[in-house]
């Protein structure tokens, strides 16, 4: 039986499209059947994640994305991503229903993080993502289990960072570079960190236009991306 993973995307779905292409470039494939075999799910009907972590709204999006990790359990996949870092408020329940493994994209961009920045050098860590990500504590709890000091925006940086995220990616797709650049520094530089986390896909889809190497920037999608690249090939 073929071997193939499942991705729930379509939160949104401009960052699925970025992980997509992501993941077929790091495949390095030189003919079509080289890459890799995957579904994908852009379930764009699931409703916001941050407007019901924080009670600003009823329709969870949990049974939304539970129905689909039972479809990719019946038809088969090996394991499954979830590119959306507020998504994974649910991840031990979405866990829960199926015996396929999903991949923690939290867990996996900390690992690599630990890695390329480790605590003892780079102990300050600055978080861009969603609201609900902030509040639910998906990465500050697992950020300081590893030994860094996790440092929220404020307010006015975090209006710039939903900015970015509902405004330019979501809602319009017009990629602002100095925007961008602006809430990068504004965490790096303003609030004195060593190393920034993008816990947000529609940042990572400002990353991918508008890469920084030179910035200690830990992207969780990019990483999720590598990870599925190296799970995938280990199915074939």
């Amino acid at each position: 039986m073929k071997q193939f993973f499942a991705v729930i995307g379509g939160m949104g779905t401009l960052a699925t499209e970025s992980y997509i292409r992501l993941v077929d470039e790091l495949t390095h494939a030189h003919e079509d059947q080289e890459f890799l075999d995957y579904v994908v799910f852009n379930d764009s009907s699931v409703p916001d994640r941050t407007e019901f972590i924080l009670g600003n709204s009823a329709d969870s999006p949990f049974p939304y994305i539970a129905d689909d990790i039972r479809k990719a359990t019946a038809i088969g996949a090996s394991f499954i991503t979830l590119p959306c870092n507020t998504a994974h408020y649910f991840f031990d329940e979405l866990q829960a229903l199926t015996p396929v493994p999903i991949i923690h994209m939290p867990k996996v961009a900390i690992e690599q993080m630990s890695k390329l920045y480790p605590a003892s050098t780079h102990p300050r860590v600055a978080f861009m993502g969603t609201r609900g990500s902030l509040v639910s504590g998906i990465y500050s709890t697992a950020v300081e289990a590893a030994g860094y000091e996790f440092v929220s925006p404020d307010e006015t940086i975090q209006e710039k960072i939903s900015y970015l995220i509902y405004h330019d990616v979501k809602e319009t797709g017009d990629l602002n570079k100095e925007r961008y650049a602006e809430a990068l520094d504004a965490m790096l530089t303003g609030l004195n960190c060593d190393v920034v986390i993008l816990g947000c896909t529609e940042l990572s889809v400002l990353n991918e236009a508008f890469p920084m190497p030179q910035l200690p920037i830990v992207d969780a999608q990019a990483v999720l991306a590598e990870e599925t690249v190296v799970r995938a090939k280990q199915l074939r």
